[in-house]
């Protein structure tokens, strides 16, 4: 067995309380042999089949024995016709023994490969432990079970048991599935085995690991707490996405006889000078450039180099924060997971302590990482304490990369609570919305989680492998039609909403629907119209057609800001959307009533007033995204009121706290938060 090689034999249950879930099955084992014909091409693999109807394996043949057993195909290199033997598995008509065709598994990996490349040899067991398995003939199940344990640590033989239960397989005694259940349970806990239930066909299609990944650290070294304090660790990574397999390019140049034509493109590239199109530049005469405005800087290669920075191979604490200060949103890249050197006992006891120091005290440790010598880019990132429930499991970290002030996106969006009341969901249309989100809860109370991501393949990879496999057989296959399993991975699911239509219907129904047209800038709210309190209005005869959706009464459409009510006046025009003149109009006639009131004010008994004003107009150019029109109006009314002896409302307003609107509140200001601070704090003086 060669050292890249693995072997596997997959134990399939095909007894008639099975039958249902076996087209799943043979999805996922012609899954697996298809990414092996991909991925790990020299792999070898072995079907065993029980509950069948007659028996076929060495080892009946040697002892007696292990009735209802049939090996389907020996232990040999995957091909075409392994997919196709897997895809058309024959139904069985006995109750299937589990434990003997464990057996007769490990009887084919040991005849085939002996004690070589021990943590090679993979069993894959699918059944749904419906019926006892046999007694044997001295001791117990449960001594049977340690004995074959034993044997396979001894032969470095791995076992992933996939129980089959829920709508996939019939009703069976809770006792007998009890007993088998702490059988397999020993496996897991006696030997490196693995243990899953699941009860629908999507968690039965990632249940198993189709493809192979080797664990490889991608850091070997200390975590260095202090100069005179460190911890040998390991890290590797915990979650990274699988990609499409790498697309080569193909050439059919080669003649069809030819058994041994790699069919490979070699793509060779030169560079010619722009000059001299005949002149080809050698390497030793080419330099990159970076561009600089309109100009080209040259840098050659050893001037790259030492301005590369290079630091360091090391992970370093650089400090401790609360938990949640890390938001979740700040997460970047792939996790990776730090684990205390193997067998080395201090280093298990210095992570274990510190990781329940951190959990005591909900504190996350921040720490700088360069994983190699040479790394041109360091990595901050945030250890996150995971303490194991198993005793056999030491504890551990994950490890999360932080942005740095570059790589975060600044998007400022108004919160709902700055809306008026008018404007805010009623209590009908809040319970609606709270029905329709537990509507499509994937955890509820009592129940399976449903896609749970262990258990849950990537739709668009499980379809291209397929259609792949098709291909082989027939250059000209056509893409099928998604696979029913997959659907309900990427598809709202059907039955749930035929389910809960009456919820779906109650949503719509509390929410009316306008037509939003375009317009020249985008907003960042669709609002109602909703009626004055004015007593100054253009046309009172212009009645809206569109019925409001809380009162059902008709709204007055206000083309003007009047005296009593000048704010909701200037809500009511900034709302209109059926065109985008509407927000400059509202924004001017605001202008010219806080002018107004400012101007007429005796003593400031309108200051107040102008006050509301301004924050209104403030709110509303945010909302609008139009930051630079309040604060030039802000800038004109301070200089208007020094003009016209009126600087204590401009005193009135530093009072009041009301700034310039900064670039922290919306993006397209040119206001930063320090010049906002600063605005109406400095006292100007009085015009002579």
């Amino acid at each position: 067995m060669s050292r890249g090689k693995d072997g596997t034999v997959l134990l399939i249950d095909v007894g008639p309380s099975m039958h249902k879930a076996l087209p799943e099955i043979e999805k996922l084992c012609s899954m697996l042999v298809e990414k092996k014909l991909i991925y790990s091409k020299s792999d070898e693999v072995g079907v065993v089949l029980f509950g069948t109807e007659g028996t076929e394996n060495e080892l009946t043949r040697e002892v007696g024995g292990y009735d209802h057993i049939t090996v389907l195909q020996n232990i040999r290199v995957v091909d075409e016709h392994l997919i196709q033997a897997v895809e058309q598995l024959p139904r069985g008509t006995h109750n299937g023994d589990f434990l003997d065709a464990v057996i007769v598994g490990m009887d084919m990996l040991i005849k085939k490969y002996g004690e070589t490349n021990k943590g090679k040899k993979r069993l894959c067991l699918f059944t749904n432990a419906h019926f006892p398995t046999k007694a044997p003939q001295d001791g117990t199940k449960e001594d049977q079970v340690i004995t074959i344990a034993r044997h396979m640590n001894t032969q470095g033989m791995r076992l992933e048991s996939i129980v089959i239960r829920g709508g996939l397989t019939g009703e069976a005694k809770k006792s007998i599935m009890d007993e088998n259940d702490h059988l397999l349970d020993i496996f897991s806990k006696r030997t490196c085995a693995k243990l899953v239930h699941v009860e629908t066909p999507t968690s039965l299609l990632g249940a198993l690991k189709t493809r192979k990944v080797s664990p490889v650290t991608i850091f070997r070294g200390d975590l260095e707490l202090s100069p005179k304090m460190k911890i040998k660790v390991w890290v590797y990574k915990k979650t990274s996405e699988d990609k499409f397999p790498t697309l080569k390019k193909y050439s059919d140049k080669a003649a069809p006889t030819d058994k041994f034509a790699t069919h490979e493109v070699k793509v060779d590239y030169e560079y010619k000078s722009a000059e001299d199109l005949s002149k080809v530049v050698p390497p030793e005469q080419r330099i990159k450039g970076y561009r600089y405005g309109p100009q080209v800087i040259p840098i050659s290669s050893a001037e790259w180099d030492a301005v590369k920075f290079k630091p360091e191979k090391g992970v370093k604490l650089l400090g401790f924060s609360d938990a949640q200060n890390i938001m979740r949103h700040y997460y970047m890249k792939d996790v990776n997971v730090f684990i205390p050197e193997p067998g080395n006992t201090r280093a298990i006891l210095a992570v274990s302590a510190l990781a329940r120091a951190m959990k005591d005290k909900n504190k996350v440790a921040i720490v700088r990482c360069v994983w190699r010598q040479g790394q041109a880019s360091v990595i901050v990132g945030a250890l996150t304490p995971n303490v194991s429930d198993n005793d056999n499991i030491p504890d551990s970290f994950y490890f999360n990369v932080l942005p740095f002030s570059e790589d975060v996106r600044e998007f400022q969006f108004p919160s709902f609570n700055n809306f008026p009341a008018a404007w805010q969901p009623s209590e009908q249309q809040q319970e609606a919305a709270d029905d329709f989100v537990r509507m499509f809860d994937l955890a509820p109370p009592g129940k399976q989680e449903v896609l749970p991501p262990d258990l849950t393949p990537n739709p668009v990879l499980e379809r291209f492998f397929r259609h792949l496999e098709l291909k082989s057989r027939d250059p000209d296959a056509a893409v099928p039609p998604i696979d029913e399993t997959l659907r309900k991975i990427s598809e709202p699911d059907r039955e749930l909403i035929a389910e809960n239509k009456s919820v779906i219907d109650a949503f719509r129904s509390r929410f009316e629907l306008k037509e939003n047209p375009k317009l020249k800038k985008s907003s960042r709210r669709l609002l109602k119209e909703k009626p004055s309190v004015s007593d100054e209005r253009e046309d009172p005869m212009d009645i809206s057609d569109q019925p409001n959706s809380n009162e059902h009464t008709s709204g007055i459409k206000i083309t003007k800001i009047g005296d009593s009510a000048p704010v909701q006046d200037f809500e009511a025009m900034m709302s209109h959307r059926d065109s985008p003149e509407w927000v400059g109009k509202a924004i001017k006639d605001m202008k010219n009533k806080i002018h107004d009131l400012v101007e007429d004010s005796h003593e400031g008994d309108n200051y107040p007033k102008a006050l509301e004003c301004l924050v209104a107009l403030r709110k509303g150019c945010i909302l609008e995204q139009e930051p630079n029109q309040f604060n030039d109006i802000l800038r004109s009314l301070c200089k208007f009121c020094q003009e016209k002896y009126l600087s204590s409302f401009c005193e009135f307003l530093a009072t009041k706290e009301l700034t310039l609107i900064p670039k922290t509140e919306a993006i397209d200001s040119e206001v930063t938060d320090a010049e906002a601070r600063s605005f109406l704090v400095k006292s100007e003086p009085k015009l002579e």
